[in-house]
């Protein structure tokens, strides 16, 4: 499973409509309301890489509202989980 994360600048009036329409879009897992230069963060997962060009450009970029978008494709996951795992001694 390949993950990527598309940040998204929306026009103001716009942002809880496109947050309800980028989830409804295939592939987009998850959507997020966020602070700071980008109104929206979208979690893309998906089985190829060329799947995630097809999301972003045939998809959220053509959702009205949508001002400019970044897109960055995660290498490695890492949770405190995983963490617990590798460096956990089993001393419960």
């Amino acid at each position: 499973m390949l993950t990527a994360f598309v940040l998204i600048n929306a026009a103001p009036d716009r942002i809880a409509d496109l947050a309800t329409e980028l989830a409804d879009v295939e592939g987009v897992a998850e959507v997020y309301s966020v602070t700071g230069d980008w109104d929206l963060l979208a979690v893309v997962r998906v089985r190829e890489h060329d799947e995630i060009a097809d999301v972003v450009t045939k998809h959220v970029v053509e959702l009205e509202g949508i001002v400019h978008t970044t897109t960055m494709v995660a290498f490695k996951a890492y949770s405190r989980h995983d963490l617990e795992s590798m460096w956990g001694l089993g001393l419960d």
